[in-house]
């Protein structure tokens, strides 16, 4: 395949999986200094591309790991003696054995997909993941409201919003700026004990409109009313505008064996 087609392959290939390149060296420093790197980390890179980011990446810890399924792209990645290229599928790789962290650009359309693997990853510590702004400011609690999954893992990671990233960083241009998303695991859970998720599930089941209400199928409505004054939140308040300490403390609340 002649050079201009490779090229256009390559375009097209990123299309269709959403991913757009990062190639703005002010965006690339934005992502990496937001990673707030371990210099004698493993680094596992999602979406490596043209290597932008894993030759930044390569100058601020121990070892990256880079993964790029376009074996095209692959080849044509900077050589660096602490710099392991994966032409392989993140999605389908086993996590080290080892703590580390996760870095990527990664694809728009993949997204949730990577989020889910990073979240069952055992080792890893910490992700920074450039996504599209509008799902870093969704699971962040950025508009004000909180998702399901943020508030289901909460009390094992934090999310949280470390910057944006305008559209003219990318090539091609998408529609949309992209968002720094930061999850990065606790060292002590917050949660008291089990049972949290089926609480979480619950909540978000729906029942007459409100949190109070979803509660109310399994506990004394006396009880989560008593709860709900001891945090001044209004019985008619909606689900998503809970805010994650809040559900912790209702969870704490409701679940304790009476005195």
């Amino acid at each position: 395949m002649a050079p201009s087609a490779r090229k256009h392959a390559h375009v097209r290939s990123r299309r269709v999986y959403g991913q757009n390149l990062l190639t703005a060296p002010g965006a690339v420093r934005r992502l990496v200094d937001a990673a707030d790197l371990d210099p004698d980390g493993v680094v596992v890179e999602v979406g490596a591309g043209r290597g932008h980011l894993t030759v930044a990446l390569a100058q601020r810890c121990r070892r990256v790991v880079a993964y790029e399924v376009d074996p095209d792209l692959a080849a044509a990645l900077p050589a660096r003696p602490n710099v392991t290229v994966r032409v392989a599928d993140f999605l389908a790789a086993a996590p080290p054995p080892q703590p580390f962290t996760v870095v990527g650009n990664i694809p728009y359309a993949l997204t949730s997909a990577v989020v889910d693997w990073c979240l069952h990853a055992p080792g890893l510590t910490a992700a920074t993941l450039l996504t599209q702004l509008e799902y870093a400011r969704k699971r962040t609690g950025d508009y004000g409201r909180w998702s399901r999954l943020t508030i289901a893992t909460w009390p094992w990671w934090q999310w949280r919003l470390a910057g944006r990233v305008p559209r003219e960083a990318f090539r091609p241009v998408p529609r949309v700026d992209g968002g720094i998303l930061r999850l990065t695991r606790r060292p002590v859970p917050l949660a008291p004990g089990r049972g949290y998720a089926a609480f979480v599930e619950l909540g978000f089941g729906g029942a007459g409109g409100s949190l109070h209400a979803s509660l109310c199928r399994r506990y004394d409505p006396r009880r989560v009313s008593a709860a709900f004054r001891a945090l001044r939140l209004a019985p008619d308040t909606p689900v998503g505008l809970v805010w994650p300490e809040q559900w912790l403390t209702l969870f704490r609340l409701l679940t304790a064996r009476p005195r």
